[in-house]
């Protein structure tokens, strides 16, 4: 092969790593769905939002309906105040429930949107009444291991093969 046709496989290589590299960017940042439609507002307040961040999609039925925009802590309540840009196309009943789930076991949070039965729609600005807070995986195992600990606790006596006294 001559010196110039190897040169332009080494640069075709080469822009292709470099788009690859670009896609997977916008993966990891959570901006390959975005789609430009006209959003609104909406907000929920939860006890723990785990590892939720900013840009985590909002799914219902599983499909990404919007995005996360806002996350701050309330010094009132003591609840993480979590702000959604939904997209206009999308519209939900008042009475829709969020929760902050999990994809797979451990993999990115998101927040899952239940449709409720409610005749009107949420608008720009409403707040979603019922959450659902974040399971987060270390809660659970102390949990799990403080009530086997406490399970296993019973009475000394009995435990050791001695007798109770009437």
């Amino acid at each position: 092969m001559e010196r110039t046709t190897l040169d332009m496989w080494v640069g075709a290589f080469m822009v292709g790593g470099l788009i690859a590299l670009l896609i997977l960017a916008f993966k990891v940042g959570n901006l390959g769905g975005y789609d430009g439609s006209k959003t609104y507002r909406v907000y929920g307040e939860f006890d723990n939002i785990g590892g939720l961040k900013i840009k985590a999609p909002v799914k219902s039925a599983g499909v990404v309906v919007g995005r996360v925009s806002g996350i701050q802590f309330d010094n009132k309540t003591f609840r993480a105040h979590v702000e959604m840009r939904l997209s206009q196309n999308n519209l939900f009943p008042k009475d829709t429930s969020a929760a902050i789930l999990t994809s797979g076991l451990l993999g990115e949070q998101y927040i899952g949107l239940e449709a409720g039965g409610d005749e009107a729609n949420l608008k720009n600005g409403d707040k979603f009444k019922l959450t659902q807070s974040a399971m987060v995986l270390e809660q659970l195992i102390g949990q799990a291991l403080f009530s086997k600990a406490s399970g296993e606790g019973g009475d000394k006596n009995t435990a050791q093969g001695g007798n109770k006294k009437p």
